[in-house]
């Protein structure tokens, strides 16, 4: 590389034990992530919420990237890439934890608690984990790396839904006719049996968890060596090579956030929106809960042609590009047609996204220098795109009389912004 963001201090020998635990790391997103898409529709009857309240379990999710990615950024400059790992895995069992006493309780906010607390730990692990693998080798090449991580990602998702979704609505259709007959103390006795189901799924979660902190604490990753960076309060004490003196003056680093941002809030509304859209089109719950499952195939067909393409037949920006096309194109279809047409195209969007973060991430971080940690901080923040658009597609469900269907119409502007990023905007302000 003519410029070398970053480099790993270690033996080339470590690089195989690196990307093994990485990998690792990725699975661990990929289960705890994607649990949201079965999560909203069984609060949303276990707590009895509209759609907009529903989608706060997205929200305190994804919202935390916002609130932690900076302070993220920070512990890691103190402690380093690979406790900051560890630590971030504990602090993920800690949310899984509040689960507990939430499902106790039936307590909404506590559920969304430990949904933002699992999320704080999800921001400290990605903010080191995908500069780290960036970094592992060739920039050219980082799409092809981070999309073996995706198909570890969505394969975890895939496992994590059909798991939850079998403990939590196998009987689902019997339990909900039964609910619907009952009232007062008896009803909401009901609802408390069926909120308690997430008790034991989510402690041994944090168990595993745990065990998983204290292997990578002990598992000596080589450590990231960079220059000196400057953080976002002190942006303007220093120039880097380049001449720039504020990680906010790099407009590629600034539209890549944009673009990741409104990337994650059309990942995470196409799948986490799915299950109730089935059930809006007259699908039983039990099968609209796994829906999300041919999404993530779907990702993972995308990530393996990533692998496959990347950069051997197209390039990042190419293929993103291809990507965003996609992602129009299957929106139109999703609208214009419907029933399991509909959703068809919008299982679809996820195989449109599977190569978007893979290749905005490299053209967002780019010849950062001594901003690559700062500039990773800002784009975890963009994952808060999560937080937002679902929350948007809600109200709008709400505010139309509970049409689920044409709120998707959100998206458009989304991928036409990801489609200018590609062509030209991850240029902007780029040194020669």
């Amino acid at each position: 590389m003519s410029d070398k963001t970053a480099t790993v201090a270690a033996p080339r020998g470590n690089y195989k034990q690196a990307m093994f635990i990485i990998a690792t790391l990725f699975f661990i997103f990929g289960f705890v992530t994607w649990l949201n898409s079965v999560l909203i529709p069984f609060l949303k009857q276990a707590c009895e919420l509209t759609d907009v309240v529903a989608y706060l379990v997205a929200f305190a999710f994804y919202v935390s990237y916002v609130v932690m990615a900076i302070p993220s950024s920070m512990i890691l400059k103190k402690i380093g890439f690979p406790k900051g790992m560890s630590l971030g895995l504990f602090i993920i069992a800690v949310g899984s934890v509040i689960f507990i006493p939430a499902a106790q309780m039936r307590s909404y906010p506590l559920f969304l608690l430990g949904l933002f607390t699992q999320g704080t730990g999800l921001a400290l692990l990605q903010t080191a984990s995908n500069p780290y693998v960036t970094i592992l080798g060739p920039i050219e090449s980082a799409a092809k790396r981070i999309s073996i991580m995706g198909i570890c990602n969505k394969l975890a998702g895939i496992i994590g839904i059909f798991v939850l979704a079998k403990l939590l609505f196998s009987d689902t259709e019997a339990v909900s006719a039964k609910i619907d007959t009952l009232t007062g103390a008896a009803r909401e006795a009901e609802l408390d049996l069926l909120a308690s189901r997430l008790i034991m799924p989510y402690a041994i979660m944090a168990v595993v968890l745990v065990l998983l902190a204290v292997f990578v604490r002990k598992a000596h990753l080589p450590e990231i060596d960079q220059e000196d960076e400057t953080p976002v309060q002190a942006a303007a004490t220093g120039a880097d090579q380049y001449g720039r003196t504020s990680v906010f003056g790099i407009p590629y680093l600034m539209l890549g956030v944009l673009s990741l941002f409104l990337y994650v809030g059309v990942e995470v509304l196409a799948i986490d929106t799915l299950a109730l859209y089935g059930e809006y089109t007259g699908l039983a719950k039990n099968v609209a809960a796994n829906l999300a499952i041919y999404c993530l195939f779907a990702f993972g067909v995308g990530y393996l042609l990533g692998v496959a393409l990347v950069p051997k037949v197209l390039n990042q920006k190419t293929a993103l590009m291809i990507c965003a096309i996609l992602g129009l194109v299957f929106t139109a279809g999703a609208l214009l047609t419907s029933g399991n047409i509909s959703i068809a195209f919008i299982i679809l969007l996820s195989f449109a996204h599977s190569l978007m973060w893979p290749g905005i991430w490299p053209l967002a971080i780019n010849k950062l220098g001594k901003f690559t940690k700062t500039g990773s901080a800002l784009l975890i923040m963009g994952i808060g795109g999560g937080a937002i658009l679902p929350l948007i597609y809600g109200a709008f469900v709400d505010a139309i009389g509970g049409n689920r269907q044409l709120p998707y119409v959100i998206m458009i502007p989304c991928y036409l912004v990801i489609f200018y990023f590609a062509w030209k905007g991850h240029k902007k302000g780029l040194p020669a």
